[in-house]
């Protein structure tokens, strides 16, 4: 079947200049309720997006939502389910940890002004803050060049937007949600002053790149344990990719600064693979940085979206 990659939500394009990640938890007293409630919370979603980019018609407004396995299971007990979808529960490597935390209901929001995601949110939170509670709220920004927060450009080894659909949106394999997508979401904390304190030959071995022009380094340059070595995944001799979206967010003045960490996939067991390498192997971000967050998430299609608001049956 052919990906519509019209129908798909805003998964590979762009991790934007000002972001807000938002994780709820449902309520759970009252599951009908809880049910219709999210009904209407989508359409208010759909409705909220589309008046904002209408009102910042120039500032490149783009938003997903996803819904995690544990609420799946509650809003739509007698529904398939996405063949891939799982409640994360943590991995565990040799010398490091990826923990799993609470989520439900996942939005992602970004613009290239801050005003329209100030805006969206606030809006947003009018319908669920009495159906929900915020379990993490993160405010992301585009670091200077769009380098990640370490001082190194972010995502050259993600596919390029007209090469992404392939890589982002689920298609044949699973055709009741096709142009959905998986999302993994994980917040790293990051030693700042540890990572700041090595040379920058040292930085450059164990991320596998140039600091400044980016270029690879030779294989045997690198740390064994470099990121770029760590973080890569085959499947029969083939390299798999997934749609890398890290944001730098921070608390400066606090000395509080990290990497939210965005997966968008069309397969989840691709990214899980890559999350097992980097333990395995003990990436070197692994060495100065402690993840504290981390679940899986489904982002339906906006044909499904809409089927959501208008309660009707999604099969």
């Amino acid at each position: 079947m052919e990906i519509n990659e019209k129908l798909a939500q805003d998964v590979w394009k762009g991790a934007g200049e000002h972001v807000e990640f938002i994780t709820l938890l449902l309520n759970r007293e009252d599951q009908k309720a809880t049910q219709e409630w999210f009904a209407e919370f989508i359409g208010r979603y759909g409705a909220i997006i589309r008046s904002m980019r209408i009102r910042a018609a120039d500032a490149d407004v783009k938003a997903a939502l996803g819904i995690s396995r544990a609420a799946w299971d509650y809003l739509f007990p007698d529904s398939d389910v996405p063949k891939e979808l799982e409640t994360y529960t943590g991995l565990t490597g040799p010398k490091a940890s990826m923990p799993a935390s609470p989520g439900d209901i996942f939005i992602h929001l970004r613009a290239t002004e801050e005003a329209p995601v100030y805006e969206m949110t606030a809006q947003l939170r009018t319908f669920y803050k009495d159906f929900a509670t915020v379990f993490d709220e993160t405010k992301g920004f585009r670091y200077l060049e769009g380098r990640a927060i370490i001082g190194f450009i972010d995502g050259t080894e993600a596919p390029e937007t007209q090469d992404a659909v392939p890589y982002a949106l689920i298609g044949e394999e699973d055709p009741s949600f096709a142009e959905g997508s998986y999302a993994f979401t994980q917040k790293w904390f990051h030693d700042m002053d540890k990572w700041n304190s090595l040379s920058t030959e040292v930085q450059e071995k164990a991320v596998g790149r140039r600091k400044f022009t980016d270029l690879e380094l030779e294989e045997d340059e690198k740390f064994e344990n470099a990121h770029n070595v760590a973080s890569k995944v085959e499947f029969d001799g083939e390299e798999q990719k997934i749609i890398r979206m890290n944001v730098a967010f921070s608390e400066p003045a606090k000395g509080i600064t990290g990497t939210y960490f965005m997966g968008y996939s069309r397969h989840w067991t691709v990214t899980k693979a890559m999350l097992e390498s980097m333990l395995e192997k003990t990436d070197y971000l692994l060495t100065f940085s402690e993840i504290k967050t981390g679940q899986l998430f489904f982002i339906p299609s906006r044909t499904m979206l809409d089927k959501i608001a208008d309660g009707e049956n999604m099969f």
